[in-house]
């Protein structure tokens, strides 16, 4: 190797903004900065690697310091603009974090500022990967980077600014640079090969660009690595995948053919020729995993956007357009979860060439049954309970919604007698005995379904009889049930305080255990609210009464509001509920007589008066 030979990535630095490739808007800023002026103190540039941040700082240093600046365009021969080149550092200091970031180091900057610059106007400090920094360190340039002597600038760079102290990047003017483009790269790769007579395709340089993941210096190594194999031939992509040890797009289109057609067989036979060929597990399922990418882009994109996202040529998206019409897109979606999920397992096991292949294996099995109609049809002949019936893709009709009387329009409701009631609960047995046989042979445990022409007293009846506690009874005496359903129960009272009480924990309680005894299941949803205007008001229902020893009764009083007639049931009700969740204060005989704690809240409930 020659002496004089220099890397290709340090021959093409860009020495002036102009000639850095993308970052418009940084090199548009530090242009009019210089232009007006406005110098700052320190600076932050954060991005990427091989995206400009040091050769970017290096340009500015060089403007500031030229012999005709501060200039945007720095001539390059004076004394400072060489010695940057060269990096020589006297004016211009760059010092690599990774390796000078004790507070020692920092303390020995702080010290060497003092000093004039010597050629130039500024002392500039150029501290790469500033995030290397230790928080001591860190704490040590702090003051100086809020208020450094006169002409001293600091430009720190880092691809981890999340590692920076809040405190540095509010000192500092930040400046975010970006990832060049694939085309960008590119057109600068075609600049270098005519410039070095690097006989190569435009479809290599395409490979170069994308694999660099928008760092410009990867790429132009890349180039320069390549360069050697375009003496006696052109360069090409395929020259370039072996050199990376990528699958070539034809070698990538067979094999997931087979994968999206089911054909475990050749797709291991193809995979065990890649192999053998030196390919490395892990770089084989990454090839798969872009190509089922692109594929998904070609699928569910328009042309112009195809291009952007996947840099394929036109021959590649038409075979692309052709593949996407065997194949969904959440089977597309699927096979790369899969396939990212075999790549870490790959990469945590010492038998990486199993795991290859099962992971091959079960790819070009996951499309096999994975169709929506398909999965649709056994869905709904598992949740009939038909299991064995042959699977066939029917659309069905929506599912009946649940008994709702809250509804716009309802239904008037007709009072049935006891006869008529009971007659219905024997004509309805054998149904309810079918059903439940039919439930003992469905694969999972349902909720127990209620028939939508079943009368909303029926199952406000059922629902009572299942209540455990004799006060809770008692107060669901006054409710009105608005819907009766697995789904939801919602049982309103016209008064706030009776809403109140039977919310209190342990009535609800016993109200849900009672719907989830009702429909067989769990944790049912109870609502108790006042009435809204599309409720609809049911008759009092009431479970069969249990039966009594004679007592004399006394009439009872009457309360009379001027809207409301309460019985002494009702009142009776009230008492329970109160005794229940507030203690009976000691009354003199009088009080009772005239006046009992009950009888008052009735009359304040209610806005009433005793009548003589």
């Amino acid at each position: 190797m020659s002496n004089n030979y220099i890397p290709l990535y340090r021959k093409y630095r860009p020495q002036k903004l102009e000639e850095v490739v993308g970052q418009e808007h940084i090199k548009q800023a530090l242009s009019n900065a210089i232009k007006l002026g406005k110098i700052s103190h320190a600076y932050l540039f954060t991005g990427p690697r091989g995206t400009g941040k040091t050769s970017t700082a290096r340009i500015l240093a060089k403007s500031l310091n030229c012999v005709e600046g501060p200039t945007v365009t720095p001539c390059g021969k004076c004394a400072s603009c060489v010695d940057i080149t060269n990096t020589v550092p006297i004016d211009v200091i760059e010092i690599d974090a990774a390796s000078n970031r004790k507070v020692e180091d920092a303390q020995n900057i702080l010290e060497k500022i003092q000093y004039v610059p010597v050629n130039g106007k500024y002392k500039i400090y150029i501290i790469d990967e500033v995030h290397m920094l230790t928080n001591t360190a860190f704490n040590a340039l702090l003051k100086t980077l809020e208020e450094p002597p006169e002409n001293v600038v600091f430009i720190l760079a880092t691809t981890e600014s999340h590692k920076v102290l809040d405190t540095i990047k509010s000192r500092c003017q930040r400046f975010d640079f970006r990832r060049i483009t694939t085309d960008d790269i590119a057109k600068h790769l075609r600049f270098i090969a005519e410039k070095e007579k690097i006989n190569i395709s435009d479809g290599a340089l395409f490979s170069i660009a994308k694999n660099s993941a928008g760092g410009m210096r990867d790429s132009i190594a890349l180039l320069d690595q390549v360069s050697i194999l375009g003496e006696s031939k052109e360069i090409t992509e395929e020259d370039i995948n072996n050199l990376l040890g990528r699958l070539s797009f034809d070698v990538l289109h067979e094999m997931s053919e087979y994968i999206i057609n089911s054909d475990s067989i050749n797709a291991v036979k193809i995979l065990e020729r890649v192999y053998n060929s030196g390919n490395e597990p892990v770089q084989i399922l990454s090839n798969l995993m872009y190509y089922f990418k692109n594929l998904l882009v070609v699928k569910n994109c328009d042309p112009a956007t195809t291009i952007e996202l996947t840099n394929l040529n036109e021959g590649q998206i038409k075979i692309l357009e052709v593949q996407k019409e065997s194949v969904e897109t959440h089977q597309i979606v699927f096979l790369i979860e899969k396939t990212a999920d075999y790549i870490k397992e790959i990469k945590a096991t010492t038998n990486q060439q199993m795991w290859l292949e099962v992971a091959l294996i079960d790819l070009a099995n996951l499309t096999n049954n994975t169709k929506l109609a398909e999965l649709q049809t056994r869905l709904q002949a598992l949740e009939s309970g038909n299991v064995s019936a042959p699977v066939h893709f029917v659309p069905q009709p929506p599912s009946t919604p649940a008994v709702n009387v809250s509804s716009p329009k309802p239904q008037p409701v007709v009072e049935k007698t006891q006869e008529e009631v009971k007659e219905q609960t024997q004509e309805e047995q054998p149904v309810k005995e079918n059903i439940q046989t039919q439930e003992e042979f469905t694969p999972m445990p349902k909720s127990k379904m209620v028939d939508p022409s079943t009368d909303i007293r029926s199952l406000w009846a059922e629902l009572l009889s299942h209540i455990k506690s004799p006060s809770t009874q008692a107060l669901l005496k006054l409710a009105n049930p608005v819907k009766i359903a697995p789904d939801e129960v919602v049982i309103t009272f016209k008064q706030a305080i009776f809403v109140k009480q039977a919310n209190d924990g342990s009535k609800k309680t016993v109200i849900m255990e009672a719907a989830d005894e009702m429909f067989s299941q769990k944790n049912t949803v109870v609502t108790i609210r006042t009435p809204m205007d599309t409720d609809v008001e049911v008759g009092k229902v009431m479970p069969a009464p249990k039966s009594k020893p004679d007592t004399p009764t006394t009439p009872p009083k009457t309360l009379v509001t001027p809207e409301t007639t309460v019985s002494q049931e009702e009142i009776e009700t009230v008492k329970e509920t109160k005794n229940e969740t507030k203690p009976q204060k000691e009354t003199t005989h009088s009080e009772e007589r005239y006046e009992s704690d009950q009888s008052k809240m009735i009359k304040d409930l209610f806005d009433g008066k005793y009548i003589n």
